[in-house]
């Protein structure tokens, strides 16, 4: 089933061209269901890039989904037109009086610095309160996963001594929960961080699940009991070359870079990447979205309404 994005989405070129199921806003009125109401906070640089690749995980699946891309604005942006954000985006004061069956939240290159330093700290704060209420489930991507676990658990970041970068093997811990239906024992995904999350800090914390770990890149999936917060410390929403434009981009910069680890065949960077892990993250949306958004989202879904968000 589709996704229902605006025409004039550059992501819809590019997904129209991989036989991507999108809907104009007519057709999606013609259908007599209600389409699940997503909202995107797209955090990353690159936004259109990460629309792509999020709308063409969201519409491999068979529910119709309405998406809402948000930006923060109390941050000025130096990498994305005016002019895109003001026909695509709208800010998070012009929802909170909204609600959403799901919201996800993409990582950002910040991780570096301390939370609180982060120069939309504050709205971003106001908005993951005001998701425990108006968002029946959200799903955190990277920096995004960090920094709603700090917020939401005062769970700590930690600076790794070098880039964790590349594509990592990883185990499920927690067979049963459906987050993770239909994933094999080992499956790969990508990371790009310069800091982690430790599993002693997650263990720590009784509403949290550590549902998948690596033993070389750590703490990749978490989500709370409830299934109300899916958190995700890499990237795989990733397409193919993306983390070899990171290489390429660091390297241009200067910056101390390493290879990304499992990624091109035998380490050579002349070489076209090897994607290992494109089966797991469409199921780890289609999950979310089956499992934790749609199977259990009531029709009317509010803060007022007696499935309301935890205090």
């Amino acid at each position: 089933m589709p996704v229902k994005v605006p025409a004039s989405l550059p992501a819809r070129s590019v997904l129209d061209a991989e036989n991507v199921f999108l809907m104009d806003e007519l057709r999606a009125l013609h259908q007599d269901i209600r389409p699940l109401r997503i909202a995107i906070l797209n955090l990353m640089p690159t936004k259109v890039a990460t629309e792509t690749q999020l709308l063409r995980l969201l519409g491999n699946t068979p529910l119709q989904v309405e998406v809402t891309l948000l930006h923060m604005a109390s941050h000025d942006s130096k990498n994305t037109s005016a002019e895109h954000l003001l026909e695509h985006y709208v800010s998070f004061s012009e929802v909170r009086d909204q609600s959403f069956d799901g919201l996800i939240v993409t990582g950002a290159p910040v991780e570096q610095m301390p939370f609180e330093a982060v120069d939309y700290w504050g709205e971003l704060t106001e908005l993951l309160d005001w998701a425990r209420t108006n968002v029946f489930s959200s799903l955190f991507i990277c920096w995004g996963a960090q920094a709603a676990l700090f917020r939401y658990y005062g769970v700590p970041k930690y600076a790794l001594s070098e880039k964790m970068f590349g594509i990592f093997p990883h185990r499920v811990n927690a067979r049963l929960e459906r987050i993770v239906q239909g994933f094999d024992d080992v499956f790969y995904a990508p990371h790009s961080r310069h800091t982690e999350t430790r599993r002693e800090d997650i263990l720590a914390v009784p509403e949290l699940v550590l549902v998948a770990e690596s033993d070389e890149s750590g703490v990749y999936l978490v989500q709370s009991k409830d299934r109300r917060q899916v958190f995700v410390t890499g990237h795989s929403e990733y397409d193919p070359c993306t983390l070899q434009g990171e290489y390429a981009r660091d390297l241009g910069k200067g910056l101390p870079i390493g290879v990304p680890r499992n990624y091109f065949p035998g380490d050579d960077p002349s070489l076209p990447p090897l994607v290992r892990w494109r089966g797991h993250a469409n199921l780890l949306f289609a999950n979310w979205l089956n499992y934790f958004v749609y199977q259990e989202t009531p029709y009317t879904f509010g803060p007022e309404s007696p499935e309301g968000g935890p205090s």
